[in-house]
């Protein structure tokens, strides 16, 4: 488990709304993070169906909490990755967010 935090953006620079992506320090692995209603969720940005990014121009609607991955429609909920409907039933791996020192920050949490 990664105990090193990546810096993700200035707090001021991941509006309600709007997500960033990033990649782990310690395990290089792709993160997406949401701020949905002014909370903080990251997620692993991969589509638990098949090896495809959520962030290539998935669409993250601000209204459910979802993204969609473009690939083949599979919707995932951005609060704790769950998938919510086929072709995936596995969810996508959550990760922590913290705000700290004016940014956002996540790290690769898993064993």
């Amino acid at each position: 488990m990664s105990e090193t935090w990546t810096f993700v953006c200035a707090t001021g620079e991941l509006l309600p709304g709007e997500m960033r992506t990033t990649f782990d320090e310690i395990t290089s692995v792709p993160i997406i993070v949401f701020n949905f209603d002014g909370d903080l969720y990251a997620l692993e940005d991969q589509c638990s169906h098949e090896d495809f990014g959520l962030s290539s121009g998935g669409a993250f609607d601000t209204a459910l909490g979802t993204i969609e991955c473009v690939l083949h429609g599979a919707k995932f909920d951005v609060r704790d990755g769950r998938a919510l409907c086929a072709p995936a039933y596995e969810p996508v791996a959550k990760f922590p967010t913290k705000i700290e020192h004016g940014g956002v920050w996540t790290r690769d949490d898993r064993d």
